[in-house]
């Protein structure tokens, strides 16, 4: 594992990144909130892996390293909390993946930018906006998009066999020979540490996938086949079961940002 980065305070502020691009892993002695408005966010960390669109936003709690990856042109938002007093969400010890609805999503692009007439939030502002979002927070659902980190060094592999190559089909049994255990032990290592059969962490892992590609622009039977399914219809069934929304929806919901006035270093 590479160093990790340190940096004490998250930072509260809007960058526009392009797609393919990454922060290294770091980590914050604050909490933080992270969102793009535009775009698609990959979040790992050594729990697992997050995705996050314009109607997720994902907690980062203080203390954990993670880093980043984009897909598609991105507006990226980030939000930081003291480690200290109140936390906005009721579960603040672990990564969530959390649902924006209109008003946290204008909440935080308010927060982390500037006023219509380009001048920066005053204090009064800020504090006002912020409390607004903890109360909204505070209410807000966790939503599952997410891919918990294998301990045992068997799951691991296979998890990696399969993310390699998602357009081959593969059973239990083979990727059991594969990582040299029992189809038996590998079925019974999904449940315990992921708490899901093979086949629905399989499908987590195409639809997480699926999510970036379409942010890059790639169109839904591309995605359905770079992704493993068999038809085109399959994918969107089970996308909309999944995500809420069919992959034509959120694939035109990955649009530009609705004002791009300049570029910044990242920062997350």
């Amino acid at each position: 594992m590479s160093q990790i980065r340190h940096e004490p305070v998250a930072p509260t502020v809007t960058r526009f990144l392009g797609g393919g691009a990454t922060i290294e892993r770091h980590r914050h002695d604050d909490h933080q909130l992270i969102y793009v408005s535009s775009g698609v966010l990959a979040i790992t960390t050594e729990h697992g892996s997050w995705i996050a669109s314009n109607d997720r936003a994902v907690w980062i709690p203080a203390h954990t390293w993670h880093e980043h990856r984009f897909y598609g042109r991105s507006r990226f938002h980030t939000v930081g909390f003291p480690a200290h007093g109140r936390t906005p969400l009721l579960d603040a010890e672990r990564p969530t993946v959390v649902a924006v609805d209109p008003l946290v999503r204008e909440l935080l692009i308010a927060l982390t930018g500037t006023t219509r007439t380009g001048t920066a939030l005053t204090q009064t502002e800020t504090r006002h906006i912020e409390a607004v979002l903890r109360d909204r927070l505070r209410r807000v659902t966790a939503e599952p998009v997410a891919l918990p980190a294998a301990r045992d060094r068997r799951l691991a592999d296979a998890c990696r066999l399969v993310e390699e190559d998602l357009r081959q089909p593969c059973t239990l049994a083979q990727l059991a020979a594969r990582v040299h255990t029992s189809e038996r032990t590998l079925s019974r290592l999904y449940r315990d540490e992921f708490g899901l059969t093979f086949p629905q962490w399989r499908t987590r892992v195409r639809i997480f996938t699926a999510m970036a590609v379409l942010a890059e622009g790639a169109t839904v039977t591309d995605t359905a086949h770079a992704c493993g399914w068999a038809t085109t219809s399959a994918f969107v069934q089970t996308f909309a079961q999944t995500a809420g929304i069919t992959p034509g929806t959120y694939r035109a919901g990955m649009g530009r940002p609705r004002q791009e006035t300049g570029e910044g270093p990242p920062s997350g």
